[in-house]
């Protein structure tokens, strides 16, 4: 998208007026307008000054989410004893691509889709255990942990588990990111 439309629908989509913004960058309001419209283009340094303003100003509109907002609860898991048939009838039924291995209350690894098949694949797979077929155990982290920093730790894995008080409270995977954050801005809010 044309960066001075983006100016435009984010300016209005928080409810600042041209006088305001204007008032903010040091511009008149018949400038910021014409801007707007693209009758005039502005100089790099203005437009990462109205960028900023807008920036901090959504960072203020939008509340500060975490990763206990963008959980999927009940969590969801199994016991590394579990036979594969168990572990994949879980994930069907529950439609998930990945279970956290948790045995009395600890996490021991994790199961995807991917080791699942795999393992399924083998001749021997109805003999097959959980704990066979273990992958690393993805992070567990607090339920107030910033939501705007879960997209580089879900770039290296498949899901985070969330914990309260040290008790899994459930597990937040990059589709429960994308759908808790969609429209929402992932800044965070200036002095928190």
């Amino acid at each position: 998208m044309d960066t001075l439309t983006e100016i435009r629908r984010r300016r209005v989509a928080l409810g600042i007026s041209l006088g305001e913004i204007a008032r903010a960058v040091g511009r008149s309001d018949a400038t910021l307008s014409r801007i707007e419209r693209g009758q005039i283009r502005p100089s790099y340094e203005l437009v990462q000054r109205i960028l900023s303003y807008l920036e901090a100003q959504e960072g203020l509109a939008t509340p500060r989410l975490t990763v206990g907002e963008l959980m999927h609860r009940p969590l969801v898991s199994v016991e590394s004893g579990a036979t594969l048939a168990t572990a994949a009838q879980r994930m069907e039924s529950g439609a998930f691509s990945q279970l956290p291995v948790v045995d009395e209350g600890r996490v021991v690894g994790s199961l995807s889709e991917s080791a699942l098949l795999r393992a399924l694949a083998q001749a021997s797979a109805h003999r097959l255990r959980v704990r066979e077929v273990l992958e690393p155990a993805y992070p567990v982290l607090d339920e107030r942990f910033p939501a705007d920093l879960l997209p580089p730790l879900l770039g290296r894995y498949p899901a985070v588990l969330v914990a309260r008080r040290g008790e899994l409270q459930g597990i937040v995977t990059k589709a429960d990111l994308i759908r808790g954050l969609r429209g929402a801005s992932l800044r965070r809010t200036p002095g928190v």
